[in-house]
């Protein structure tokens, strides 16, 4: 599960921060076919890179990049690619799970009479039904959204997990089918540069197409304060400040989310 590939990613996060600087300079970064200039380096990962360069924020992989750079900043090809295996297959059992558990996506002719779904397994401390705790922003990496008498749909996620990155569209979606009445904030720990780097990748990279807003705190207090261990999870908070549902947001179908937008609203 993810939440054993956070300890991983966490681990050997550590071992290479311990050993590379992520605040080098090089006049001109070679990537495959591209080349940047005026490249500060800002993270390191056991498997990407991210830099600032003359023309703004990106991102590589460290298997892209010259022998010598690869050798520079201790990069592990047989380390990686376990990564990037345990990636995939962690998102292929996720979707197997999701497969058997999701709740079915049938019209309920009567939403005010029907029980709250609840998603089975949830990797964070239960909070359904109470106050939910204050949202702390360190910065908006958006426009700042009028939550006033809106449900809010908190998004925990995080730039290098294919399964946050899986459920962005489907964030899209519901924002766009709730007809004003919802707003989406996708919250991380991350820094801005990383963020900033998975918005403006390198050319022939799509970035993610997020149309909610974005936000970050480093410090987690947050997600620290809803024990979550698996990402991504998310929390969906009625006008009057109280969790409705809690866990993956691809449980969180369409005619689910307009039951509680129907039965919660003031």
């Amino acid at each position: 599960m993810h939440d054993m590939r956070l300890k991983t990613i966490g681990l050997w996060y550590l071992v290479l921060a311990s050993t590379v600087r992520a605040d080098e300079s090089f006049h001109f970064l070679r990537v495959k076919d591209g080349v940047y200039t005026n490249v500060t380096v800002t993270t390191i990962t056991p498997t990407d890179i991210y830099f600032t360069h003359a023309q703004g924020l990106a991102s590589a992989k460290l298997k892209d990049l010259d022998p010598e750079l690869q050798k520079h900043f201790h990069f592990d090809p047989a380390r990686s690619a376990r990564i990037e295996q345990a990636d995939i297959q962690a998102t292929a059992d996720f979707q197997a799970k999701l497969a058997q558990q999701k709740p079915a996506s049938t019209p309920q002719p009567s939403l005010q009479n029907h029980p709250d779904p609840v998603v089975s397994k949830i990797y964070a401390r239960s909070i359904r039904g109470q106050p939910a705790p204050q949202l702390q922003v360190e910065k908006w990496l958006t426009d700042q959204p009028d939550t006033f008498q809106k449900f809010i749909l908190i998004d925990f996620w995080t730039t290098w997990s294919e399964p946050c990155r899986q459920a962005i569209p489907h964030l899209n979606d519901l924002l766009k089918e709730s007809s004003g009445r919802l707003v989406i904030i996708g919250l991380t720990d991350e820094t801005e540069e990383v963020v900033h780097a998975v918005m403006s990748p390198p050319i022939g990279v799509t970035p993610p197409d997020i149309q909610y807003s974005l936000a970050i705190d480093t410090q987690g207090r947050m997600g620290r304060a809803l024990e979550i261990t698996a990402l991504p999870h998310c929390i969906l908070i009625d006008p009057s400040g109280v969790v409705r549902f809690e866990g993956n947001p691809l449980y969180l179908s369409e005619d689910i989310l307009n039951h509680y937008l129907d039965k919660y609203s003031q």
